[in-house]
């Protein structure tokens, strides 16, 4: 019985050591691993290539009376927007954190800068006596400009936007604090040197811009890029994924100083009063911001311009505010 036994236990074994050499055997053609081609640098968020829609906020026309409110003081009187302002401890301010020069996030303090911001700051000083602690800011893109102030998110939006008569049916505007033009930035090493070189090519600009339109009537025929925020179209441009940035030129001027590779070309083909955007049921505020406003053109206006602008766009001088 312990002779078969052994016999059973070595057969088993062998059987076993058959087994293992087997699976110890050539492992057969590896498999080819599934090809690689270019692999595109991805888009920015939201980013529409071509544009689903040219419509922006309207270019500046002559149809509507864009006059604005008539200076009242900065008093801040009982019962007024202001005085709810001063009674909630911060004025809340929808503005950019991506365009340098007039909106932005300095990438060392932390803080936001720019001649928009400045002017933000002014407003608040006129409410609150100072601004320091006492504005709340809300970084907005391009498309969130009217929204924001039609459900009153915000009390005023100081974001580069153009007075138009089609945002003039739900915001009020204070009078013109800058104004601005639309230019073409494009490389260094490109041939185009107006909007109407760039045919078949494609321009970016933001949503619900003025902007946007005005590359799509281009009859040369460029392809509008719609992004949500200045930065991706500098970012697009970069990376090649667009030829040029169309925009007004303080916009441009502020991506050509953070990149010396780009250049802003052509003369101006539009005109932009940049305004001050308040809730439309909130008139009172508006002539105190145009008080406020009346202040800044007599001394700060130019001292934020030489700040921020000079050297990187031609001397100007602050626009003439223009009352009903």
């Amino acid at each position: 019985m312990r002779i078969r036994g052994t016999r059973v236990t070595f057969a088993a074994l062998a059987t076993g050591i058959a087994l293992v050499a087997a699976g110890c055997g050539s492992a057969g053609k590896p498999i080819e691993p599934a090809p690689v081609g270019a692999v595109g640098r991805p888009l920015p968020a939201n980013a529409e290539v071509p544009a689903k829609s040219a419509g922006g906020g309207g270019a500046a026309d002559a149809s509507c009376d864009t006059r604005s409110t008539a200076p009242t003081g900065t008093s801040v009187t009982s019962g007024s927007t202001m005085a709810k302002i001063k009674s909630r401890g911060q004025l809340i301010a929808g503005v950019d954190q991506t365009t340098y020069l007039f909106g932005f996030r300095n990438p060392t303090t932390g803080e936001l800068e720019g001649f928009d911001i400045d002017m933000v700051k002014q407003i608040a000083k006129a409410i609150f006596g100072t601004d320091q602690g006492t504005i709340r800011y809300r970084a907005i893109p391009s498309s969130q400009r009217i929204p924001v102030l039609k459900n009153h998110e915000v009390d005023v939006v100081v974001r580069t936007m153009s007075i138009t008569c089609d945002r003039l049916k739900d915001i009020n505007f204070s009078s013109k604090y800058y104004v601005a033009g639309q230019r073409v930035l494009v490389n260094k090493n490109s041939p185009a040197k107006k909007l109407g070189d760039l045919g078949g090519k494609n321009v970016c600009a933001t949503k619900s811009s003025t902007s946007l339109p005005r590359i799509a009537a281009e009859p040369a025929k460029p392809v509008p890029v719609a992004v949500d925020n200045w930065s991706d179209c500098l970012v697009m441009l970069q990376q090649g994924q667009v030829d040029a940035v169309s925009t007004d030129d303080v916009i441009l001027a502020g991506m050509a100083a953070q990149d010396p590779t780009l250049q802003v070309v052509g003369d101006r083909f539009s005109t932009e009063n940049y305004g001050i955007g308040i809730p439309k049921d909130q008139t009172d505020m508006v002539g105190f911001v145009n008080s406020v406003l009346d202040t800044v053109r007599a001394g700060l206006w130019r001292e934020s311009y030489n700040s921020w602008l000079t050297g990187k766009l031609p001397p100007a001088d602050p626009p003439a505010g223009e009352y009903k």
